[in-house]
């Protein structure tokens, strides 16, 4: 992505070459004049005013246009049904945050939103409340706990919690080729709207950098680290399906996180508890260090 023939963007366009690439743009626009369904006109002709200002804008040669085709075409060689190379892209761009932002408008005390990211898996295992998600993932025990209401006040009881997250080397399960079903699970909050599990103290990791993404992030400066977190998918009838996470108080990558995820008010204090203290279940960790967190969860209406 760096061996491109520039042209000048402070050269001036006449008045000639303007009307040219101002009726081409007009026409089509025009193309889409018969399409019959709405929506899709409207974004189609918004796509294409945007990606014709763009490419006046920077003057975009030939070269440099066949090299973003070279690239998005690499991304698309790279997706698999275990890698979403076209997730990554949006995410590192901040597309994935800015249409989570869109479309999760603030209503009064609701918790916020953030991106989904490339690796929620469907039919994750069921735990009870105070059940452990790690499943053999490697990391710091953490105890996770915390309520689900509505911006009233009033708990939610029966709301699906899905949890995920890497483990201390910063894989994901899907990452390792065995198969293993580990750091995810749902659970569900019971009558008063409370919900706890064990789960791992968040560590930070590199989104997936040896294909086309990273090589974007590395020729422009960027890191592919991500804040440390942990994945929360919450769901329950009448009410807006959240997508979040939760990030650690300290953690210096909370200002460069490398898709735009963190907001203030998910960050949260880890705290570390010494070995052998005792645990809110009585598990035994006599010999080694844990930690606990609380994150209070609150969902908008469904129509808010």
């Amino acid at each position: 992505m760096t061996d491109t023939t520039h042209i000048s963007c402070s050269a001036p366009v006449s008045a000639e070459q303007t009307a040219v690439e101002e009726r081409l743009t007009e026409y089509v626009l025009a193309s889409f004049d018969n399409a019959s369904d709405a929506r899709l006109k409207q974004i189609m002709r918004a796509l294409v005013r945007h990606l014709h200002a763009f490419i006046r804008d920077v003057r975009l040669s030939e070269a440099e246009w066949n090299k973003a085709i070279e690239f998005l075409t690499a991304v698309g060689h790279i997706t698999d049904d275990k890698r979403q190379e076209f997730i990554l892209l949006s995410d590192v761009l901040g597309a994935s945050m800015q249409t989570i932002n869109v479309n999760n408008e603030a209503y009064r005390n609701a918790t916020e939103a953030t991106v989904f990211g490339p690796f929620f898996v469907d039919d994750a295992p069921e735990i009870p409340i105070g059940g452990d998600i790690a499943n053999g993932a490697s990391g710091q025990p953490c105890w996770v706990e915390g309520t689900v209401k509505d911006t009233d006040g009033n708990p939610i009881p029966g709301a699906r919690i899905e949890v995920w997250e890497a483990d201390e080397d910063g894989f994901y399960d899907v990452q390792y080729p065995d198969g293993r079903v580990s750091g995810r699970a749902h659970l569900f909050t019971d009558e008063n709207g409370t919900y706890n599990f064990w789960g791992l103290t968040p560590t930070p990791y590199p989104i997936p950098h040896d294909g086309p993404v990273g090589q974007m992030l590395e020729a422009t400066g960027r890191s592919p680290m991500r804040a440390s977190h942990l994945h929360f998918m919450v769901a329950a009838e009448g009410y807006r399906t959240l997508v979040t996470h939760i990030f650690v108080t300290g953690d210096e990558l909370l200002k460069s996180d490398t898709v735009f995820g963190v907001k203030q008010s998910l960050i949260k204090n880890f705290d570390e508890q010494l070995a052998g203290t005792p645990t809110p279940d009585g598990r035994a960790l006599a010999d080694q260090t844990w930690a606990r967190t609380r994150f209070d969860i609150v969902l908008a209406p469904a129509v808010a």
